[in-house]
């Protein structure tokens, strides 16, 4: 296990999450910061958003990612190359357009950084699972999750501090070049050697993923499962940087607090989740897991009551990123579990896609509850909204028990 852990396989996918990871929070949390900077209502906010959706549409336009192969750098990597440097310029754009540009226009800007995002992981995810081995895919998915983490953890917290320093503009354009640096890093990861042919044909590459899928028993129903499972924990997180500056926390503070605590949880609740994972199973790990991220939803009404006091603060965002990071670490598995191995690129990015959709839909009520209700009530709501998903495993126990011996075998 030492030797899978410290190969230099393991830092390529390292290198590949950090990638992945820097993204998303700017065109989320951190735009939302730059947004309530500007005067934009919890509404609008809400309602921009929605460019997340892109994250849920990716497996529309992933079937084109597995049919051709750009002329440079093999079939994965020439895709992420393009794509990072794509993202890099997107980055550019939006920090010369911000706000006070027009808010359509940087709607368009955010929604074209967020396709491009998407774009890069669906690559990234499909090479990595064409390059580890069998014995490597716990390895590999914990050292994705890790970069994954410390990148998005840079580009919100980092992003909060250096805005407060340098201002919006600056930081996006920092940023941009973060970007740009890993198309170097992207060149030098190894290419994945091609254990089966790509798809000879669009209709190839969509049709037999899909009917291998749907073709298992009560899939419809797992998929329900799969979606309500992170409903509350998504509806909870989705306006977070502003429920915290409506609190009275500054950037700096926000940034500053959120710096280690997130960090630090996260990485703490991925290990601590694989290791109890092995323990207790994957249906006892999604509800232990689940109740837990219900509960830690709570601690965000304590900190509205209480108001500002950083300890309090740091307590409720260690609590909800500790747990909420065991969450994923059993929701990975139970995608793992859904996936055949022949289609496991397409399948993945359709699967983390529905896995998503409450994050990336549930911004616009989350921003009209907050203003109408108070955040404190809003946060007690977003614990009943979870109880549904931890009723639907409950319910699919046993057709999930079987998902988590199919991945064994």
């Amino acid at each position: 296990m030492k030797s899978v852990v410290a190969s230099p396989r393991m830092l390529a996918v390292l290198v590949l999450g950090l990638a992945s990871g820097l993204p998303y929070n700017l065109t989320d949390a951190t735009l939302q910061a730059w947004l309530k900077d500007s005067g934009v209502s919890n509404t609008t906010i809400g309602l921009l958003s929605l460019v997340g959706l892109a994250y849920t549409l990716k497996p529309l336009w992933a079937p084109l990612l597995d049919r051709y192969t750009p002329p440079f750098l093999g079939r994965r990597r020439g895709w992420i190359v393009i794509f990072q440097l794509a993202l890099a310029l997107a980055l550019v754009w939006m920090a010369d357009h911000g706000p006070d540009g027009g808010l359509v226009a940087l709607a368009v800007i955010a929604v074209t950084v967020a396709a491009l995002s998407a774009s890069q992981d669906i690559v990234i995810d499909a090479w990595r699972t064409d390059l580890v081995n069998a014995n490597e895919r716990g390895p590999a998915a914990t050292a994705a999750n890790l970069g994954y983490r410390a990148a998005a953890w840079f580009a919100f917290s980092g992003a909060l501090i250096l805005a407060d320093q340098v201002g919006w503009r600056v930081t996006y354009l920092i940023m941009a070049c973060c970007m740009a640096a890993f198309v170097v890093a992207t060149i030098f990861v190894p290419e994945p050697p091609l254990r089966a042919p790509p798809p000879r044909t669009l209709l190839e590459a969509v049709r037999d993923p899909l009917a291998q899928l749907m073709g298992n028993p009560g899939m419809l129903t797992l998929l329900a499962a799969l979606v309500l499972y992170k409903v509350g924990d998504a509806f909870a997180l989705k306006l977070f940087t502003p429920f915290l500056m409506d609190v009275g926390f500054s950037k700096t503070e926000i940034g500053a607090v959120t710096k280690t605590v997130m960090l630090v949880a996260n990485l703490a609740g991925s290990v601590l989740g694989g290791l109890l994972m092995v323990r207790l199973g994957l249906v006892r790990a999604l509800l232990i897991f689940g109740s837990l991220q219900a509960i830690a939803n709570l601690g965000y009404s304590v900190v509205a009551v209480v108001g500002h006091d950083l300890g309090v603060m740091a307590v409720a965002v260690f609590l909800d990123n500790f747990v909420g990071a065991m969450g994923n670490t059993a929701l990975v598995v139970f995608i793992m579990g859904l996936c055949d191995v022949r289609f496991s690129a397409f399948q993945y990015a359709l699967l983390s896609a529905i896995a998503v959709l409450p994050r990336n839909l549930l911004g616009a009520p989350a921003g009209y509850l907050s203003d109408h209700i108070g955040w404190a009530a809003f946060f007690v709501v977003t614990f009943f909204t979870a109880l549904p998903g931890l009723a639907m495993v409950w319910w699919q126990r046993a057709r999930i028990a079987t998902l988590e011996q199919r991945s064994d075998g």
